[in-house]
């Protein structure tokens, strides 16, 4: 068992210094300008945060290509970007109190909605299954030239970040976005170099970290959002996942958030097993498995709501970072509480509208939170007594507008 407790420092493989061992987790904010350039809400909510006493703060996904968006509001990081001055100020409100503020840099791939992309792109040309294929339109396959064009724009994304002032970036690897489209042999049927094996499949995410490296140096933080698994048969597995950890671990990543599941399987929501409610961490055997593999430094998301159970996973060896997503979402100043050992729980609750249909066919969590968020992002304190439909009836009506936009803009 470790003596490692929450409020100690940690020292990355390239000497940054995380101030303790929380980090709030990624969350989309959705709530750029109509040129994806962050604004004012983007500086009141991080500023929220980081006096919240989270150690690390990892932002929603920034996209790198505005031909392919997650959501209709993302910030976009590509050339002829022009909100320097924006993300500067975004940058500063999130580094105060000594927090680490990392970029969070992806590519949808085929998880772009129908509303927002006619053609999607994605390794291979497979759509995703039902009902998401209502939702999203079947992406056609990437050719080498585009492969080599998003390494750069991910690139040009964290470049970008760091003259920003941002003091590190995380690559999203995980939750069916396009760099675990790639890893999955479920998603990824290609014949070339990026495809067939497990080394095929993993080059796009190890070309996108090398590349990263060169440009920003040894000495400026780089982290991961990896998959311990798609849980869908076929598809990335626990083995796959601990060898790209290993591939990773050995080009010196800074740190490597551990999540699992996608749209199609999402697991990064619950997990109903009896072992993990008890143990609280959705992912944390699988972390544990991992630690007898490796050194490098991980952070384990999803599950917790207590300092009990954030220090056990501590103790155990299993991680050296506990992540925090929809906690904070709802009461910022949680980790505050938990550093100072106060008795408290987390204030997450199971979500419904009442209709199992809808339920079923809307992303309830990810609505309902996002919110919350905007609520922060407004500087209005967080409703954790809100009803879910309301916050799909608001979706609905605002993705038809921006449908209705982009249409028109056409």
């Amino acid at each position: 068992m470790s003596q490692i407790s929450l409020n100690d420092s940690l020292t990355l493989p390239c000497g940054a210094v995380l101030k303790n061992r929380i980090a709030k987790s990624a969350m989309s904010e959705n709530m750029a300008n109509q040129d994806y350039t962050p604004n004012e809400k983007f500086q009141n909510l991080y500023h929220t945060w980081a006096t919240g006493g989270a150690g690390l703060l990892i932002t929603g996904n920034v996209m790198c290509d505005k031909r392919y968006l997650g959501e209709p509001k993302n910030v976009v990081i590509e050339n002829g970007f022009l909100g320097i001055d924006e993300l500067k100020k975004w940058a500063q409100s999130g580094i105060i109190n000594q927090t680490h503020l990392w970029m969070q840099i992806n590519h949808p791939g085929k998880q772009s909605p129908k509303f927002l992309t006619k053609e999607p792109v994605s390794a291979s040309a497979i759509a995703l299954k039902s009902p998401l294929d209502k939702m999203f339109n079947p992406p056609r396959a990437l050719d080498e030239k585009e492969i080599y064009d998003i390494i750069e724009r991910f690139t040009f994304a964290a470049i970008t970040a760091k003259k920003a002032g941002f003091t590190g970036v995380q690559i999203h690897g995980a939750h069916g976005y396009l760099i675990n489209q790639f890893l999955s042999p479920l998603h990824n049927s290609r014949q070339d170099q990026w495809g067939g094996s497990l080394t095929n499949r993993m080059r796009l995410v190890l070309e996108i970290y090398k590349s990263m490296r060169a440009a920003l140096g040894g000495q400026f933080p780089i982290g991961i959002k990896l998959n311990s698994a798609d849980f869908q048969k076929g598809g990335f597995t626990e083995e796959e996942s601990l060898e790209v950890v290993k591939v990773l671990a050995a080009e010196k990543i800074d740190l490597i958030e551990i999540s699992g599941g996608s749209y199609e399987a999402p697991e990064m929501m619950g997990s109903k097993k009896e072992s993990t409610i008890k143990r609280e961490a959705y992912f944390l055997e699988y972390c544990e498995k991992i630690r007898k593999e490796v050194t490098v430094p991980l952070m384990l998301t999803g599950g917790f709501r207590s300092r009990e159970g954030m220090e056990s996973a501590l103790k155990s060896n299993a991680c050296d970072v506990v992540g925090l997503a929809r906690s904070v979402a709802l009461d910022p100043n949680f980790p505050n509480e938990i550093l100072r050992g106060q008795n408290v729980l987390s204030k997450v609750k199971q979500l419904t509208t009442g209709i199992k249909a809808i339920d079923k066919a809307m992303p309830l969590e990810i609505i309902w939170y996002a919110d919350q968020i905007h609520r922060l992002g407004k500087m209005k304190n967080t409703n954790p007594n809100a009803h879910p439909l309301l916050s799909v009836v608001k979706t609905l009506f605002a993705s038809g507008l921006e449908g209705l936009k982009r249409v028109r803009a056409k």
